[in-house]
């Protein structure tokens, strides 16, 4: 090699070195979220200031989730740590709060006041914790995000400022939507049933009428006099629609269609409902806006 090309070289070798890398995430926040409704809001809050990791993917089921060894370490390495609770995390809550002690650690729900929180008898005194179901209620988790991001970066508290506020004004904008959408059903019609008992403080918000085979949690198991009982009562008042859930077997919903069949009604599956969590990147129900904008349109079109 000439002493030139060497010459050349050597400033292009030591300058790739040194040029920055675009991926890098070490200055911005290092959050870990539970479940993707939290993950996406954690992402639209934060922007281009926090780096977020959400544990549980589409499809995945927050009741019956289990720490793995990769999320331990990142639970470790994050700046703060933000969950629903309410238990809709089961046991992880346990280790939301022996890691409280060491770094900051959020449950958005706790912003909300009780008065507002839905305590079904079924469920032994504890409170139903899908509260991202009514929007107007969801709204409120923002404060909590912003919150936690400014006292973690207090140096970028203005972004995170304009962004929730940003973010707030879209979700008034989606409530409106929703009740609408809702308000073109049938009164008689305005009867969701589903696999289990999610979507409470979506028929408080919206006026539905609202059936689950299972209880607020998955854990809970169904019985042959469950899906009777819904049966009985899908059959006599002639509903033309049940509903599927992205995160819960569909067998539990079959058992109920085929019972109807057997009874002369003919009850057809409306559609795949997002409850515990959203959809696949790409399927129009990867962010919270678009995961409630996909379920309501499919209940609006089974029922209406």
């Amino acid at each position: 090699m000439s002493l030139f090309c060497v010459l050349i070289c050597i400033p292009v070798i030591f300058s790739g070195c040194s040029s920055p890398d675009k991926g890098d995430t070490s200055d911005r926040l290092q959050i870990v979220a539970t479940t993707g409704m939290i993950t996406d809001l954690v992402s639209t809050i934060g922007g281009d200031r926090v780096s977020v990791v959400g544990l549980m993917g589409p499809g995945v089921d927050p009741h019956y989730y289990k720490a793995t060894q990769g999320d331990l370490g990142h639970l470790s390495n994050a700046d703060l740590i933000v969950y629903n609770g309410l238990f809709l995390e089961g046991k992880m809550e346990d280790i939301f709060i022996k890691m409280s002690r060491n770094k900051t650690v959020v449950a958005v729900s706790h912003v909300i006041d009780e008065s507002s929180l839905r305590r079904p008898p079924e469920f032994k005194g504890h409170f139903d914790p899908h509260i991202w179901f009514d929007v107007g209620l969801w709204r409120q988790t923002i404060s909590a995000v912003q919150t936690a991001l400014s006292e973690a970066a207090p140096a970028h508290a203005d972004s995170f400022q304009v962004r929730a506020q940003r973010y707030d004004r879209q979700l008034v904008d989606l409530n409106a939507w929703v009740s609408e959408k809702v308000a073109s059903i049938p009164p008689e019609r305005r009867v969701l049933v589903t696999a289990h008992d999610a979507f409470g403080y979506f028929g408080q918000a919206y006026g539905l009428e609202v059936l689950g085979l299972q209880g607020i949690s998955t854990v809970a198991e169904y019985g042959v006099n469950d899906v009777r009982r819904l049966v009985d009562l899908i059959s006599d008042r002639k509903i033309p629609a049940i509903f599927v859930e992205s995160s819960v077997p569909e067998r539990s919903i079959n058992a109920v269609r085929e019972g109807c069949l057997a009874r002369g009604h003919e009850v057809m599956i409306g559609g795949t409902l997002y409850s515990d969590a959203m959809g696949e990147a790409g399927s129009g129900a990867d962010t919270y806006i678009g995961m409630v904008r996909t379920n309501v349109t499919t209940i609006v079109e089974a029922l209406r």
